[in-house]
């Protein structure tokens, strides 16, 4: 009598194959997903650091290295100084607060930062009618139009 192999031995390696393709294609899902998408709801977020700055962008992508925020604008406090009755100088305690868009410094950075993960504190998504979005529209809605003057 002979012995013949059942066809389950044929089938096996084509399973073994069909199943690493699938977990390979799961495992690129993910990480393409961790390493190109923001993950974010809103358009704009707020990025809080260690050091005490708050930048406000919005999130290109992201991954467990670093996150790249584009588009950004930053808080900038401003003293004026006040005249006292004899004429001398005062620090105003409180300042105020307008919003900065990144790149018209002196030493002219680009408008996109890679900042390292270990420096955030935390993210937030900003409302659409947040504060912060509204001078945003406005800032680029006047930019536009200064743009349209020239």
């Amino acid at each position: 009598m002979s012995e013949t192999t059942p066809n389950n031995t044929r089938t096996m390696p084509s399973l073994a194959g069909l199943a690493v393709f699938i977990l390979a294609a799961i495992v690129s899902f993910f990480w393409w997903q961790g390493a190109t998408l923001s993950g974010f709801d809103k358009d704009w977020q707020a990025v809080f650091l260690s050091n005490g700055q708050v930048y406000f962008g919005q999130v290109e992508k992201q991954n467990k290295v670093e996150i790249v925020l584009k588009d950004i604008y930053y808080l900038q406090v401003t003293r004026p100084l006040q005249q006292t009755a004899e004429g001398q100088e005062q620090a105003n305690a409180q300042g105020e607060l307008s919003l900065v868009k990144l790149g018209n410094e002196l030493h002219g950075p680009t408008d996109a930062m890679h900042i390292n993960r270990d420096q955030v504190l935390f993210m937030e998504d900003l409302k659409d009618d947040s504060n912060v979005v509204t001078a945003i529209a406005n800032y680029k809605s006047g930019a536009q139009a200064s743009e349209e003057n020239k």
